[in-house]
């Protein structure tokens, strides 16, 4: 735990020193001339303009390639650079660290990309707030002819502040985020039903520790863990007592792009059983510390987890479950909905209908040269060979929606590893039509995955919360989000791994220190903001 706390401290420092330096280059930048959208930087005869776009780094590039130079990044180069001589730069960011290091680029000033992106709302919303984005419209209308067809108005909304357009939001095709998985083998074995609810999962993570189907011993895990949210929001919300409309409005607290309950009604039940559930010994141990999820799918992959939850499909899109029945060819691992609420809906949070929001720094020299590179994914044939790669090598269409090839060397397979953090207009597999979206979704995982992966789909898709939206950004949950999503990472890890008879003391504490730490300015910014809507 020490541990953890000693993570949590340093990363405030650096988050706050960032926000500060970003701060005071805002403050420097208001004073002085605004850069132009077509400057000196952008391309002419005889010179090149040098275009800067960020890239998340997953740390999962394969061989023969790097982050930023692989077979998209060249393809992009080929097909946009070149013919508007623009040289494409693509600049790295550690996906588990993507705010905290956008801080510091924007702080920067110079280091920034052209081309920025994030799915913190907060973030987005204080960067708009403090001046340090370019203002897209006259952009749109003259570069961005095809980017505004394809997003359309209601997904360009979600990129506005204080009715200016500030961001170009991805449009979101899936907007169902989470399914839960449990080990059917090792129930058959013991003769249970799939569970529906909390008891009943309890019920079945017991027997599964106690009894041990799978022979595993010691390093059996009957709930696999992470502190990242697809692994508790389903189990959380469905805690969550039924709500009037002002609760929904004024309780709820969004920090980034997640809405987060820890002022509804419900919530300290949820961690009650969370704390339960470690104390008998039926969690990950050290489940505070895996923040990128990546010791969860180890340990699924090794055959030592009995259920999760995660989002919809990625345990066959990440590889997980192949990697699980190469190690345990007997293993079955079922999508099932596992938490059915009080009201007896399985009630679980659903996206917004927008992605990232991708965006261009105030102090760009490049603002039209980046408008015409997301202009350009938008038109032709541009963004389906970014997410699908080349016909017949990677890909073959079945009733138009393209199919993965499942023989392609690992060299072609990996040409399009990271399309998703390339293709940063949409969040989804595009085609055209949505049944044709949700069939390439679903299809781009192995054949013989594709029935769970529909499956997951659905479950994703059932009984969900929608986000709430108010007309204008809360600027508190801008100013505090951050912090407060840490701060609620922090009370999840406490109040769980607490000893049953300091549970009460941990939680009050807890909840004390994210009141004071801006819970209870987002919760007043809200209330009034509720009351100006009525």
């Amino acid at each position: 735990m020490k541990l953890f706390q000693r993570r949590k401290a340093g990363k405030a420092s650096s988050i706050l020193a960032a926000v500060t330096a970003f701060t005071l280059l805002l403050s420097a930048c208001s004073s002085g001339s605004e850069p132009s959208s077509s400057s000196s930087g952008e391309a002419g005869a005889g010179n090149r303009t040098m275009l800067k776009v960020e890239i998340f780094d997953r740390g999962n590039t394969p061989a023969g390639y790097t982050i930023s130079d692989s077979y998209l990044t060249r393809f992009i180069q080929k097909e946009f650079g070149d013919p508007n001589n623009i040289d494409v730069q693509f600049v790295p960011v550690p996906r588990s660290e993507e705010v905290q290091k956008l801080n510091v680029l924007m702080a920067s000033g110079s280091e920034v990309p052209d081309v920025v992106f994030t799915y913190d709302s907060g973030t987005f919303n204080r960067y708009a707030s403090q001046g340090g984005l370019t203002e897209l419209t006259d952009l749109l209308n003259k570069e961005g002819s095809n980017l505004k067809t394809f997003l359309g108005d209601d997904t360009l909304a979600y990129g506005q502040y204080d009715g200016q357009q500030f961001a170009v939001p991805g449009k979101r095709l899936v907007l169902g985020k989470y399914a839960s998985y449990v080990r059917q083998d090792w129930l058959d074995a013991l003769g249970l039903p799939t569970p529906q609810t909390a008891e009943e999962l309890h019920t079945a993570l017991k027997a599964i520790k106690e009894k041990d189907p799978g022979k595993v011993g010691s390093a059996l895990i009957p709930m696999g863990m992470s502190i990242a949210s697809a692994q508790y929001e389903p189990l959380i919300w469905s805690f969550i007592q039924p709500l009037t409309e002002e609760q929904r409005y004024t309780l709820t607290q969004q920090l980034g792009s997640n809405d987060y309950p820890t002022l509804l009604p419900g919530f300290k039940d949820a961690l009650k059983y969370m704390n339960t559930l470690y104390n008998e010994g039926l969690m990950s141990a050290d489940f505070g510390l895996d923040k990128d999820k990546k010791k969860l799918w180890e340990d699924v992959s090794n055959g030592k987890v009995g259920f999760y939850s995660e989002d919809a499909g990625e345990i066959y899109i990440s590889g997980t479950y192949k990697n699980l029945q190469t190690n345990k060819p007997d293993a079955v691992m079922t999508p099932i909905d596992a938490f059915k609420n009080s009201e007896g809906k399985f009630a679980k949070p659903a996206y917004a209908p927008n992605a990232m929001y991708v965006m261009i720094p105030k102090t760009s020299q490049n603002a039209e040269a980046a408008m015409k590179y997301l202009d350009w994914m938008a038109s032709g044939n541009n963004l389906f060979d970014l997410q699908y790669g080349v016909k017949d090598e990677n890909y073959e269409l079945v009733d138009g929606v393209p199919q993965i090839k499942e023989d392609a060397s690992p060299e072609i397979a990996g040409r399009i590893y990271n399309s998703g953090d390339i293709a940063i207009i949409v969040n989804g597999k595009y085609v055209g039509d949505e049944k044709k979206n949700e069939e390439a979704y679903v299809v781009q995982v192995d054949p013989k995955y594709r029935d769970d992966m529909r499956k997951s789909v659905a479950i994703s898709n059932t009984d969900t919360i929608q986000p709430v939206r108010f007309s204008k950004p809360i600027e508190a949950e801008s100013r505090y989000g951050n912090g407060l999503k840490d701060k609620f990472s922090e009370f999840i890890v406490k109040t769980t791994i607490s000893k049953p008879a300091d549970f009460e003391a941990v939680y009050n504490s807890m909840m004390s220190d994210y009141m004071a730490s801006g819970g209870q300015a987002v919760l007043d910014e809200r209330t009034e903001a509720y009351k100006a809507m009525k």
